[in-house]
């Protein structure tokens, strides 16, 4: 049955289900304010990656003793802004125990892994539909290593991986320099992801999502959704800063701003924003060709149409508070360390600074499923470092929910009602 759907925001979790939802024949309403993977939006900034791969959640055994050092450095890979300790520490809390045995760890990487499989074939799929095939990829990622002995270190994240099917190739450091002769050579050791890919452009794919979804009957409302007009339990419609949207379905996947709509939709999640920097080199001097993790940098690096970019860093340190750009430029210190070919005089105009909002569970898992106040809500945010990866089969839940259909994955694990208590 055709319905009347509004999706509130057109990220790339948005754009995809909009997509989804047309091929099923409902009419579709995207509520955006800003511009469809313009530089406001977090699919703009992301690292590029799609990594099925990405399946162990930021919190892990033993970080809770890393607490007081992400306090102190500002500029390290990870902190947490002294002023915004007090408003986050019930997230924290939830955050340390979500890691705390790596039973837990297991349990998100097994919940993880099914949104993330097949990643670069579905949003090979979806771009191609889009007229953009070409920005996705399929050429596997480098995870490159010191030594053997600092992949040891990490040795339990990549066994839990393991379990849950993923697979590498290790490479030596004279393979490794067959492979990414830009590479600075004192990485020795790497393993290849095989089945991760890149998108090269999430920006242009998200507004490219966008344009393809509107050129087939989806109207976009430049409009900012403030919650919801529910009676007798049935949503009547969806409220803006400008008036209402009347519709029959909604689904919230307004990113870092789905928490109060969720509120409205009667599940309180506790949803914080992972604020990350990005930078782009342009005509950095080097063409690496393979995007790549270094292990002692915790960013992505990956050439894109505009240059290299390099994301990583974590601040927890809410929507509101000015960026602290000191960290964009520990990300291009630590660029020449990992290519030591980038010219150490680089003008500042061949080096552009972002940053921007992931929208953070403290467990790592997303909330996907039907609202607890209003059946005719779906959740579908909170995806942390996985929207981009893990898009394209949550819009296909998403279609599975407006069309009341079994879901093809448990949705369980993504439950919002999990934060009760």
């Amino acid at each position: 049955m055709s319905q009347h759907v509004v999706i509130i925001g057109a990220g790339i979790v948005g754009a995809a289900s909009a997509v989804m939802l047309l091929r099923e024949g409902h009419r579709v309403t995207l509520v955006e304010p800003g511009d469809p993977g313009g530089e406001q939006a977090a699919s703009y900034g992301n690292g590029t990656l799609l990594n099925p791969s990405s399946v162990i959640p930021m919190s892990s055994p033993g970080i809770w003793k890393k607490v007081p050092g992400y306090l102190r450095d500002p500029l390290g890979p990870l902190t947490i802004r002294w002023s915004y300790l007090p408003k986050l520490i019930p997230w924290l809390r939830r955050f340390l125990a979500a890691g705390a045995t790596p039973a837990r760890v297991r349990a998100t990487a097994r919940a993880l892994r099914p949104l993330l499989l097949n990643a670069p074939e579905k949003h090979r799929a979806l771009a191609e539909e889009a007229g953009v095939g070409h920005l996705v990829t399929r050429q596997g990622v480098l995870f490159a290593f010191p030594d053997r002995a600092a992949f040891e270190a990490e040795r339990l994240s990549w066994t839990i991986r393991a379990e849950t099917g993923v697979r590498w190739l290790e490479l030596d450091a004279d393979e490794l320099r067959q492979r990414e002769p830009a590479l600075d050579r004192h990485y020795t050791f790497a393993l290849l992801v095989e089945e991760n890919g890149q998108c090269i452009d999430p920006g242009a794919y998200v507004a490219a999502l966008v344009r393809h979804a509107v050129a087939q009957g989806a109207e976009l409302k430049r409009a900012r959704a403030t919650g919801f007009r529910i009676e007798s339990g049935r949503l009547r419609a969806v409220t803006i800063d400008a008036g209402e949207i009347a519709c029959d379905r909604a689904v919230i996947a307004a990113g870092a701003w789905s928490k109060q709509l969720a509120a409205a939709a009667g599940d309180r999640v506790p949803l914080e924003t992972e604020r990350g920097y990005h930078v782009v080199i342009t005509d950095p001097g080097i063409a690496p060709r393979l995007p790549m993790m270094p292990s002692d940098g915790k960013m992505g690096c990956a050439m894109t149409p505009q240059g290299l970019r390099l994301g990583g860093q974590v601040e927890l340190a809410g929507l509101e508070a000015l960026p602290n750009w000191k960290r964009a430029d520990v990300l291009l210190q630590f660029a020449r360390r990992v290519y030591p070919g980038i010219p150490a005089d680089l003008p500042r105009e061949r080096v552009k600074l972002w940053m921007g909002h992931r929208p953070s569970t403290p467990d790592g898992l997303p909330c996907i499923g039907l609202a607890s106040g209003c059946r005719d809500v779906v959740h579908a945010f909170g995806h942390g470092h996985v929207g981009l990866t893990a898009g394209a089969t949550t819009a296909e839940l998403v279609a599975d929910l407006v069309a009341g259909r079994a879901p093809a994955l448990d949705l369980a694990p993504y439950a919002a009602t999990r934060f009760r208590g």
